[in-house]
Parts: C-alpha cells; sequence; structure tokens
C-alpha cells in the first residue's frame, strides 16, 4: 500500500484538482460544522488539501506517506504535517475534531485506528468519518477498468452500519450518520439539482456516493453530581403569580445554582414582585433580576445568559408548566454526557387537561417531524420552554448567530439550529406537561405559526440544501 501512494504521490495533487468538484464538496460539509477555534486533525491528509481549506487555529494532519507530506508541507504552510502511520498515532496533544476523510477503505485494522484515534481526543471531541457508500462499489470499479477514476488497491467496502459497530467497540458512539451528494462530476444543472435537492430527500438519499458518520468518546458518569455550576433562567412577561413559587421548587443543583429573572414589559406586577421575591430570599438563594430591552422570548433569554455565570444555562418558563421539580433530570442528562444539548419533550406523556390546546398540540407535531427532518435527529418537540446547554457552547452559537437569521422571537429554534451546527449531540427528554395556574399564554397560534414556517424555511436552505 505505501509504495502505491508513494508511486501516485509525484501526480496526486494535479489529480485532485481535476477532481475539485467532489472532493470539494467533502471539504465544505466537514468545514460546516468546524469552529475557527477549534483545533482539528485529519487522519491520512495525504497532500492536505482538506486540513489547509477547513476552519480551525491549531491544524494538524498525518499521513503515511512521507512522499505525499513533503508537498503537503510546501502547499499548505498553515498546517502542521507528520509522517506517522494512522494505527499508531504519538502525538501528545487532543484535538475538538478528529476527521478520517475516505481512508477507512485503505486501512487493514479499522478498530485499531479508532483506538489509536481515541488517545488524542477529550470527552468533547468530535470524530468525523467520510467512506464510500457501498452500493457505489460495483460503479467505482467500473470507473477504474475504463480509465476515469484513478485505480487504486483492492478496498474495504465496510457498510456505515458495520463502521458505526467498530466506532461503538472502540470506545465511540455515534449520534448522527447521513450520506450525500448523487452526482459526482460538476454536470451543469443537473449536478445542483441532484446534489442540493434531490440527495437529502427520502429513496434518493439512499444512492449518495458519500458516507458520514458524526461520533464522540463514549461518556462516563462519574463524579457528576457536584461537577458544574448551574444557571436557571426564568423570562417572565405577566407572570406575577408564579415567581414565588419558581423560587421555591427550584431544585439545588450541582456545586452552585443561580437563578434570573428576566422580565419582559409586563402590564402586571411582575417586576415588583420579582425585586420582593429577590430581597426575601437574599442569604439563601442566588437570585439575580434584569428587565429585558427588547421583546420576546428569545430577546429575554439573550440578555439573561449575558449575566449568567453558571457552567450550565437552564431555561425555565415562568408559567411553571414544565415543573421545576424535574430540571435535576436535565442536570443529570448534561453532567454525565448524555447529550450536550437536551430538548424538553412535551409530547410523550399524556398532558394534564387543558395543558395544550388541539391546533398547538397538532403544529408542535408538525415541526416535529419537519425539524427531525431538517436536523437530522430526532426531534420530537421544537417548542417546549426548557432547553440545557453548557455556557462555552452558548457564546459560540451567539458569535455564529447572522449565519440563520436573528428574527427568532422565542429563542428555541435559534437554539435549535445553532446546536445543530456546532455539531452538539441533541437528545429528547420527556417531561410532564402541567396545566398553567396563573395568567394566559403570550404565544399567537397563526402569527407566530407562519413566522415558524418561515424559519424553518431558511433553515432547510442553509442545512439540508446548502
Amino acid at each position: 500500500m505505501l509504495q502505491y501512494f508513494t508511486n501516485a504521490a509525484k501526480g496526486w495533487r494535479k489529480y485532485r484538482s481535476r477532481r475539485a468538484y467532489y472532493w470539494d464538496s467533502i471539504t465544505n460539509y466537514c468545514n460546516y460544522f468546524i469552529h475557527p477555534d477549534d483545533s482539528v486533525l485529519e487522519v491520512g491528509c495525504g497532500t492536505g488539501e482538506l486540513i489547509g481549506k477547513v476552519n480551525g487555529k491549531n491544524k494538524v494532519g498525518i499521513d503515511f506517506c512521507e512522499a505525499l507530506i513533503s508537498q503537503a508541507v510546501e502547499a499548505q504552510p498553515n498546517v502542521e504535517f507528520h509522517v506517522m502511520d494512522a494505527e499508531n498515532i504519538t502525538l501528545s496533544s487532543t484535538f475538538d475534531v478528529v476527521i478520517i476523510s475516505n481512508l477507512i477503505g485503505f486501512i487493514d485494522d479499522v478498530e485499531l485506528v479508532f483506538n489509536q484515534i481515541r488517545k488524542v481526543c477529550t470527552p468533547r471531541t468530535r470524530v468525523i468519518v467520510t467512506s464510500y457508500s457501498r452500493l457505489w462499489e460495483p460503479l467505482i470499479c467500473f470507473a477504474e477498468a475504463i480509465g476515469i477514476k484513478r485505480r487504486t488497491p483492492a478496498q474495504n467496502w465496510i457498510s456505515r452500519r458495520d463502521l458505526i459497530n467498530l466506532l461503538y467497540l472502540s470506545g465511540f458512539e455515534t449520534y448522527r450518520a447521513n450520506s450525500s451528494m448523487l452526482v459526482p462530476f460538476n454536470i451543469p444543472i443537473v449536478a445542483p439539482l441532484c446534489n442540493r435537492i434531490l440527495s437529502h430527500l427520502p429513496i434518493f438519499s439512499w444512492f449518495n456516493i458519500n458516507n458520514y458518520i458524526f461520533a464522540r468518546p463514549m461518556p462516563t458518569e462519574a463524579d457528576w453530581e457536584k461537577k458544574y455550576s448551574v444557571t436557571v433562567l426564568v423570562p417572565a412577561r405577566n407572570e406575577s403569580g408564579n415567581i414565588r413559587a419558581a423560587v421555591e421548587r427550584i431544585p439545588d443543583m450541582g456545586n452552585h445554582t443561580e437563578i434570573i429573572f428576566v422580565e419582559g414589559n409586563s402590564t402586571d406586577d411582575t417586576w415588583q414582585t420579582i425585586c420582593q421575591v429577590q430581597q426575601e430570599y437574599a442569604g439563601k438563594r442566588d437570585i439575580k433580576i434584569c428587565q429585558q430591552d427588547g421583546k420576546g422570548k428569545g430577546d429575554a433569554v439573550r440578555k439573561g445568559y449575558s449575566i449568567a455565570t453558571g457552567d450550565v444555562l437552564m431555561i425555565l418558563d415562568a408559567d411553571l408548566t414544565m415543573p421545576p421539580e424535574d430540571l435535576p433530570k436535565f442536570y443529570h442528562a448534561i453532567a454525565t454526557g448524555k447529550g450536550e444539548f437536551i430538548n424538553g419533550v412535551r409530547l410523550v406523556y399524556p398532558m394534564e387537561d387543558g395543558a395544550m390546546r388541539t391546533l398547538n398540540t397538532i403544529g408542535n407535531h408538525f415541526f416535529s417531524k419537519l425539524f427531525s427532518w431538517i436536523l437530522e435527529s430526532t426531534i420530537k418537540d421544537t417548542l417546549c420552554g426548557t432547553k440545557v446547554m453548557f455556557r462555552t457552547d452558548w457564546f459560540k452559537l451567539s458569535e455564529g448567530r447572522k449565519f440563520f437569521g436573528d428574527f427568532d422571537p422565542f429563542g428555541d429554534f435559534d437554539m435549535l439550529f445553532g446546536a445543530y451546527k456546532l455539531n452538539l449531540k441533541m437528545v429528547d427528554l420527556p417531561i410532564r406537561y402541567k396545566e398553567r395556574k396563573y395568567g394566559s399564554t403570550n404565544i399567537s397560534r397563526f402569527k407566530h405559526g407562519l413566522l415558524l414556517l418561515k424559519m424553518s424555511a431558511f433553515a432547510a436552505t442553509k442545512i439540508r440544501f446548502r
């Protein structure tokens, strides 16, 4: 195998440039999920085209072929390269992202390579594996036979399911698997139609050439109970009757629990009640208060999180239809690594009578199906008020908010889209949804429903049809 790549090295960059349409699609797909501050390692980097183009402030490429690495060093001065076998990785650094692109077919022992990659991972490292779909084996072999594609040594044609199992055996869990590209050649009109639209639709996606697997090290539950501090943000507009109950019912979590009330232009005495409760609980509960400058829950969340100090950020709607007593379940899920974005779900357990109107229930089920398709993950409830994530991830999400447009008045879609772009593992957590005991909803079903459809369509162009 080494001799093959050494012999091919001389014309390798020229060969890749002639097929830039195919290779650039892989680079762009991976780059979508890489933050500019990430440290990135590519295993089997060849002449370094992919690692040279993706985001990242610290980028490293390794390959076992010295002839290929020599060209990579010359062409990509912003990347650190090493001649190194993937089956014996000796790097001393760890990385936020590890990319293994179209290398699997040339590896003798895939499980061994995945075990080696564990050495350069932190608990939050993302591993992106790209490979040919097994359905394309006859076509690729035919293309090699007639000279359209460079002839390569015999490859492993490992199915996506088998790769996921090998990752599992090596201590990784797969949290997303998908595919792309129906036409690997830049044929005007045909290629954009097939690759940007048809390749993401049911049935058509079965025939895509490229498989993508996203994995992360399996989490451990050791010492999770006091691992993080927590901020519980309570946006409140016309919720005077629920403020005291919220403070009394929010449990202590982690090594410290901070409560932030953000009052939003109420017409009742919500602000006065918040100030009074803060004074009453001084020395007993850590309560911060502020009033929002703009309108909508999304603005309130951004205002509150700007003064939050907790490692873990939680949202609790002031109507208390999501029982505050359930918040420790969210803390457990994120503190033990079950997920990095924990999404509350109201649509699993039976609801109390009057908790949700029929049209709202239908709308929530519709957006659940739509978002599960857009985000390539099961999202059973998009509009449950309780969403939990790490504060460090919130900062990154805020930096990239303009990518999806800053027009979500609720903040729910904004957070879901941002979590996807950050490549976070999203997990649904069912809760018992209760009937509101005080006040009335601030949501307009038809007006806001149309706005949510608009945001969904826009997000689809940024995620599925990009």
